[in-house]
């Protein structure tokens, strides 16, 4: 495939760029072929082939060629037959535009069809008859049909070949179109007696590789004598027929004559063209008048070349050409057709960009071709023509989407035709918008009252604000600047609906604080970059009567008592007092009035409506009660009203003191009762609590130490006492010749010794008790000494001389033989005799029965043995278990035993008759609980 490119590019204002491309194809290409490069060839990068939206534009009704954007190739999008193209027209070409957008261009595009031998010649008839004359002479002409190659050039028909080539060869005649007219020359004499018949082939081949050939049979039948051939009287004729022009239309008359006679005389006119367009469109009678019999028209032919033959009854013929000329008339309208538009255009576009390509076509010729357009007036818009038949529509000045958001652009075009032929089109233009119209408040300041006292979140009144712009650019939103009402942010106050300009109460507002606010209301809309509009708001709060009034004079007191005093000697109209109130409300809902609503006397007293002055109505009198009480109602003029109340106490009196005296039995106000009611009962429930609590404390502290006791006496070790002697340094004449202070120890499992020591200058018992092993318990006589308490004992060393024998030593009831004690001689005391001992171990153990008596059972966290019902005959025999120091002597429960030890005992122990003074009997034995006390006083 050979290619040709041409390329003329031709820059023009306006920003279109216009070129011209050739390009060189053979027919009968397959589909898809390549054309050419186009994108290389108009130095153009590939991918703005895409990005600008190339297209093809083609008149045509079909499409041969398609771009390619992705390669940037035009591709062979149907097969092109060339004769069914342009038949024999030559060159035979493709145009079509290639148009790209932002900015828009276009290029034209020739795409020139090359012959290929794909058509072989072929003629009209496969057999043609000729009667030709015995008598005609050598070198007589018979006219042969031409075979028809719709190829062209090489390709087409070259030549012809005839066979057998006896009696008639061939001879080409070129015509001024390129065409060859066959004749079949005589060049032997016919013998009709030889040979009646005749059979020749007519071969027609072309130059084409491979060559190809088409046949036509050829039968002559010899006839006798016709030696005069017709003979035209001119070769070529020339015509004009007009356009448009009615069937039947004679065009010319063509004339041939014989020289023949009779039947070898006769001429018949025929046409012999092989083209179907010239076969449908003329015809030629027997007379030779050319007719026109088909719709002739300039913009498809502008001429026509017809063959006409003329052929006698002896078969001679001859031919002539009939040349028409059509003229051209005014009967086509300019074609409007839209290369490129935009629907939608932006209102912020600058001036002169170019919106539309229109490409104008008339095919008439001269003035009839030549078009001019125009559009409608007032409209921000030009047509402007950028080459021929091409126009631009740009915009002349700036656009307002707000002022017209379309514009129907009628386009109207006219030839220069006689009469004038126009056409139009209209093209609707939609603006786009843009954001440059900012919301607009229906006012620059609102003003909207609500009553006090309303509900949080109620609606009170709707800012409402209008954008020209459309769509989201004139979506409008509401927001609360940001401010602040007496250091509050306004937002706590009042909010805005984003959406409806609604603006809500947040809080409940109350007119005694704030009377009015202000504030501002931003509208914006939705646009890039937004727009915005502010207006102010006044918000003004209405009273409600909500307050009651408040009394300021008398004053209301809780703990003392207020009266006024009224002179008995007091005239009408006397002033006694003025009940001064206010109301905190505004307006109506502030003016107050004053009633007297009880008093002591109705009849004495008056309260001025308006000014709360408490006057008499009458001359006071003796009869008068000294104690006068008023109650005197305070009321709005509100709607619903509201009042307050207040005692005034009057007191009729000369003197002071008879004030006092009458106003003692005054009751307190009710109020100051209840309060210290309340405070009174407060503090018995306080100190209720306390004493139970500390009541709790001291029992379990009692408990746990009983418990403590009760481990001590259910202890089954055994206690080994040691007696360690200490001396006094002298002994009073007639007491105790000695004072003795034992040390007590007691030996536990964990090999551990508990040891008290004894006060100095008392008396100590030792007792064991037999219902707790080894645990002794030390009975103090609480003797004193008597001459020197407070001075200090010397422990003298011991005396050498007493000794206890082995019946003296401690042991139980019965070890020793006797009841005798040897004592030795030298300072040591005479100690205790038994029946002395014997006695205080009694009176403990009866001290014991009284005061187990006394507590009931479990009482304290006492055990039950020590209830009144366990009387001392359920006690256990403790005397045999005790030891008294200084004697071998033991308790026993037998009463007989006991006497006769107890007159031992006492005739042992008499005093010699000097004594002076005796020894002060020693004390029961302690109880537990008494153990209790005096070991609390001994810590101590």
């Amino acid at each position: 495939m050979r290619r040709q490119v041409l390329l003329c590019i031709s820059v023009f204002f306006l920003s279109s760029i216009f070129g011209q491309v050739s390009y060189s194809i053979n027919e009968e290409m397959s589909t898809a072929s390549i054309v050419g490069n186009i994108a290389q060839d108009l130095g153009l990068d590939v991918n703005k082939l895409k990005s600008r939206n190339a297209r093809i534009y083609s008149g045509d009704k079909r499409e041969y060629i398609e771009l390619n954007k992705d390669r940037g190739l035009l591709l062979i999008k149907e097969r092109i037959d060339r004769e069914g193209l342009c038949a024999q027209t030559t060159p035979c070409s493709l145009h079509f535009q290639i148009i790209l957008e932002n900015p828009i261009e276009f290029y034209s595009i020739i795409v020139e069809i090359i012959d290929v031998n794909d058509n072989p010649p072929t003629f009209e008839k496969s057999e043609i008859h000729f009667r030709i004359s015995e008598s005609a002479v050598t070198g007589s002409k018979f006219d042969l049909e031409r075979a028809v190659d719709s190829d062209v050039g090489i390709n087409g028909l070259q030549n012809y070949l005839l066979k057998p080539t006896d009696h008639f060869a061939l001879k080409l005649h070129n015509q001024a179109d390129g065409s060859k007219n066959v004749e079949m020359i005589l060049q032997k004499p016919l013998d009709r007696e030889k040979n009646e018949h005749m059979s020749l082939i007519l071969t027609a081949v072309d130059g084409g590789e491979p060559q190809m050939s088409g046949t036509m049979q050829i039968l002559i039948t010899v006839l006798d004598a016709n030696d005069n051939a017709p003979i035209f009287t001119q070769p070529v004729y020339k015509a004009t027929v007009a356009e448009n022009s009615p069937k039947n239309t004679v065009v010319t008359t063509v004339s041939a004559s014989d020289a023949d006679y009779g039947s070898n005389g006769r001429i018949t006119y025929s046409i012999r063209n092989t083209l179907d367009d010239v076969r449908h469109m003329f015809e030629v009678n027997e007379d030779g008048d050319v007719k026109l019999i088909g719709n002739i028209d300039y913009e498809k032919a502008r001429n026509y070349q017809i063959n006409v033959r003329a052929i006698d009854d002896g078969g001679l013929t001859d031919s002539c050409k009939v040349i028409v000329d059509v003229m051209d008339v005014n009967d086509n309208k300019p074609l409007i057709k839209v290369m490129s538009k935009s629907n939608l255009v932006s209102e912020d576009v600058k001036s002169n960009t170019v919106v539309t390509i229109i490409n104008i076509q008339d095919q008439d010729s001269d003035e009839n071709g030549r078009v001019q357009c125009v559009i409608n007036e007032n409209i921000p818009f030009s047509l402007k023509s950028t080459t021929n038949n091409f126009y631009s529509l740009v915009t002349d000045s700036d656009l307002d989407r707000e002022r017209a958001s379309e514009y129907n652009i009628t386009v109207t075009c006219s030839d220069e035709g006689v009469p004038s032929l126009s056409s139009s089109v209209t093209l609707t233009l939609q603006i786009s918008d843009v954001n440059d119209n900012a919301p607009v408040f229906e006012k620059s300041s609102y003003e909207a009252y609500i009553v006090e006292n309303n509900t949080p979140g109620l609606s009170i009144f709707t800012v409402k604000a209008r954008d020209a712009d459309w769509n989201q650019n004139a979506r409008v939103s509401y927001i609360l600047e940001d401010s602040s009402v007496n250091g509050v942010p306004v937002s706590s106050y009042v909010s805005v609906s984003a959406d409806s300009g609604v603006i809500h109460a947040v809080r409940s507002f109350d007119y005694e604080q704030i009377k009015d606010f202000h504030f501002r209301v931003k509208a914006q809309d939705g646009g890039s970059p937004p727009l915005s509009s502010i207006a102010s708001v006044k918000i003004l709060i209405q009273d409600q009567n909500d307050n009651v009034p408040q009394v300021l004079y008398p004053v209301q007191t809780g703990g003392s008592l207020v009266a006024e005093i009224v002179p008995r000697s007091a005239e009408v109209g006397y002033l006694v007092t003025k009940v001064v109130a206010v109301d905190v409300d505004s307006g109506q809902n502030a003016w107050l009035s004053y009633k007297l609503q009880k008093a002591t006397d109705r009849a004495l007293f008056e309260v001025g409506l308006q000014n709360g002055e408490i006057r008499t109505v009458r001359q006071v009198t003796d009869k008068d009660a000294v104690k006068q009480r008023l109650t005197v109602v305070v009321e709005d003029n509100g709607q619903p009203s509201r009042s307050a109340t207040v005692n005034v106490n009057v007191a009729v009196a000369d003197s002071f003191p008879e004030v006092l005296s009458e106003f003692t039995d005054f009751t307190q106000d009710k109020e100051y009762n209840d309060n210290l009611t309340f405070y009174l009962v407060l503090a018995l429930a306080v100190v209720s609590f306390l004493f139970i609590t500390c009541l709790v404390v001291i029992i379990s502290v009692k408990i746990c130490r009983w418990r403590q006791s009760r481990i001590l006496y259910q202890s089954n070790l055994p206690v080994i006492p040691y007696y360690p002697p200490r001396y006094s340094d002298t002994l009073g004449t007639g007491t105790l010749p000695h004072v003795c202070n034992y040390e007590v120890c007691r030996t536990t499992d964990s090999r551990k010794s508990d040891c008290k020591f004894g006060r100095a200058g008392s008396q100590n018992v030792l007792i064991m008790d037999p219902s707790s092993t080894g645990t002794m318990q030390r009975i103090q006589s609480e003797k004193s000494i008597l001459d020197e308490p407070d001075s200090p004992l010397e422990q003298k060393p011991p005396n050498n001389d007493w000794r206890f024998n082995q019946g003296q030593r401690p042991g139980p009831s019965g070890a020793t033989g006797g009841p005798e004690v040897a004592m030795g001689t030298g300072p040591w005391p005479q100690p205790p005799t038994e029946a002395e001992q014997l006695q205080a171990l009694m009176a403990a153990a009866n001290e014991v029965s009284e005061a187990t008596a006394t507590l009931g059972p479990g009482t304290m966290g006492l055990s039950t043995r020590y209830s009144p019902q366990f009387t001392l005959q359920h006690v256990p025999d403790y005397r045999q278990n005790v030891y008294i120091p200084g004697s071998t002597a033991t308790l026993t429960s037998n009463p007989q035993q006991q006497q006769a030890t107890a007159q031992q005992a006492t005739q042992q122990a008499l005093p010699p008759p000097q004594a002076s003074a005796q020894p002060e009997p020693p004390k029961a034995a302690q109880t537990p609980a008494s153990k209790k006390k005096s070991t609390k006083k001994d810590k101590k």
